[in-house]
């Protein structure tokens, strides 16, 4: 099988399998003061020293959560109370759950938010601001530094969801206030994420012990994090080329390219105009190719995609398939795609004609 659906899951790298390996050797709670307490806090520690440094964070503001869900969570209903809400049109469905009765913040037709409807929005007053860096769907990047000086002007408050972004993952540098990672999207193991605080703080969602300076309770699952620390300090190659043959290898054949130019160099959103996105997916599957038709947040549904109707697009919402390498993929693995797309959509694009 070749597996191209890294938005979903990234495989574990190595070095995330090895710190989880010997982070299980380690018996003690990081909560407990004698020998193997300390030895766990230890790694708890340099495990929040490895994220702060890598992501533009200070040590302190890092706050491990079990997930991108659980960190964009903690901070949309942290930072809500007693502020107006503004959310992308494109969002993880978790901030959107997260915020109902959003206001929703427009995107152009390449998934851009609108900077000029955001400084409108924020002329009306201060608000708690959610934009994602990266789309899990389209790859599209958002002008985060942008937004985030129109919230300081305003008063408001920047969360930005960094899940699916791999890189310019920068609490510092992009100015916002906080900042969600999810550790199995960066090839670590899954069960850990975190949420990054600048400036601001954040009552718990989960009480609790009050672990992690009491903003999130619960003995903190050790082996994940120090997985999700050792996978975010790997370097990453680009894989920019392998995504120019995918792509390439799928407009031969009249299938259509959503998002814009600047997307991460691991993601393409594919119309084949006529063939439902389930058929695609299904049909590639049985080649051995396993791709997604969208967000993997659905509990397994392959519904039309709300990101491509967001962008303008509701014509093309169910026919699009994401294709998401890993950072483990090869040419071959490629070169298998080119193959058994061209014949799929050579054999269903006759019948949807």
């Amino acid at each position: 099988m070749t597996y191209l659906d890294a938005n979903a899951s990234e495989p574990l790298r190595p070095e995330a399998r090895a710190a989880v390996i010997a982070a299980l050797e380690i018996t003690g709670n990081p909560a407990s003061v004698h020998q193997a307490g300390r030895a766990a806090r230890s790694l708890l520690e340099r495990a929040r020293r490895t994220i702060a440094a890598r992501f533009g964070a200070m040590p302190d503001g890092v706050v491990f959560t079990s997930g991108g869900t659980e960190a964009n969570t903690l901070a949309v209903r942290g930072f809500a109370t007693g502020r107006r809400v503004i959310v992308g049109a494109t969002e993880h469905e978790a901030v959107r759950m997260a915020a109902p009765g959003a206001e929703i913040l427009a995107v152009d037709q390449h998934g851009v938010i609108r900077l000029d409807q955001l400084q409108a929005m924020l002329a009306k007053g201060p608000a708690l601001v959610c934009i994602m860096l990266a789309n899990n769907e389209t790859g599209t990047i958002q002008p985060i530094a942008a937004a985030a000086a129109l919230c300081r002007a305003s008063g408001s408050v920047l969360h930005v969801d960094a899940v699916q972004a791999r890189e310019g993952a920068d609490l510092q540098a992009l100015g916002a206030h906080s900042l969600a990672l999810s550790s199995h999207k960066l090839g670590g193991p899954k069960g850990a994420g975190a949420l990054l605080l600048a400036e601001v703080d954040v009552p718990a969602l989960l009480p609790g012990g009050g672990q992690e300076r009491g903003r999130r309770g619960g003995t903190p699952a050790l082996p994940c994090i120090a997985g999700f620390a050792a996978a975010a300090s790997t370097p990453r190659i680009s894989i920019l080329p392998l995504r120019a043959r995918v792509e390439a290898a799928a407009l031969e054949t009249g299938a259509i390219l959503m998002g814009g130019c600047s997307r991460l160099d691991n993601t393409s959103n594919l119309v084949l105009p006529g063939v439902r996105s389930d058929t695609q997916v299904m049909a590639l599957d049985l080649a051995g190719i396993q791709v997604s038709a969208g967000a993997a947040c659905s509990s397994g549904k392959l519904g039309p995609s709300p990101v491509l109707a967001a962008m303008g697009h509701p014509e093309y919402a169910q026919f699009a398939i994401r294709v998401s390498l890993p950072w483990s993929a090869t040419a071959a693995d490629v070169e298998h795609f080119a193959t058994a797309y061209a014949a799929m959509a050579g054999r269903l694009g006759q019948k949807a004609a």
